[in-house]
């Protein structure tokens, strides 16, 4: 198993190819800094998967994997962070990689994620996988992911229900990890299928089919 490590920090990037070279079946084919690099480093050594840090310079990793994942499709990506949470793994997987893993994990987690990731599965570290079917449990009984709501994805649905609550797209971006403009891209998609125009009517449909209350 070919990797590419992406990380801006010397000693992250050291001790994670100390670590995986101890392993036999994996070889780390090469590093890199930022974001583009990774994006030129795929290019050139071609590795089965893409360890990516998220937060770094020139270029961050959501971006990087996107635009590799567009040029090089079967290059598997699992991302390295700090973050945990249900709407950041969301934004991680429509970014096109393959889950992410814990900085601090162990060494066996993270050797497992990788084999999972090359395999074409997707990694799910252990609390967020409880934590997804429990809140996954929760807003199906509110019904926020409703199969039949006029064919908004559990992401429209999301921003529908923050659009009607009155947040902008500023804080709704804050609020699911996405910038403005993907905000922005949600809400028009939600207006044409929907066929609404005007907050109200959003808020008026929100409220009829239970995803917000009259009280919020």
């Amino acid at each position: 198993m070919k990797i590419l490590i992406a990380d801006d920090h010397l000693i992250m990037r050291e001790g994670l190819k100390a670590l995986l070279e101890s392993h036999d079946d994996i070889d780390v084919v090469g590093e890199a800094t930022n974001g583009q690099e990774a994006i030129d480093q795929v290019v050139k050594l071609q590795p089965d998967v893409v360890l990516m840090d998220i937060t770094m310079p020139v270029m961050n990793g959501l971006d990087a994997t996107r635009a590799i994942k567009k040029a090089n499709p079967d290059v598997k990506i699992l991302i390295l962070t700090m973050h945990e949470g249900d709407a950041y793994f969301f934004n991680i997987l429509e970014a096109g990689a393959s889950g992410y893993f814990i900085k601090g994990g162990s060494a066996s987690d993270l050797v497992s994620a990788l084999q999972a990731v090359a395999h074409g599965d997707v990694f799910l570290y252990p609390t967020m996988a409880k934590k997804l079917l429990v809140d996954y449990l929760q807003q199906a009984k509110s019904g926020l992911y409703k199969e039949n709501l006029d064919g908004l994805t559990a992401r429209e649905q999301e921003v529908l229900k923050l659009v009607a609550e009155g947040f902008n797209n500023q804080e709704i971006g804050t609020k699911l990890f996405l910038s403005p403009t993907t905000v922005q891209t949600h809400r028009s998609n939600i207006m044409g299928k929907l066929n609404l125009h005007r907050r109200t009517e959003l808020t008026k449909y929100a409220i009829k089919h239970g995803l917000i209350s009259l009280d919020e």
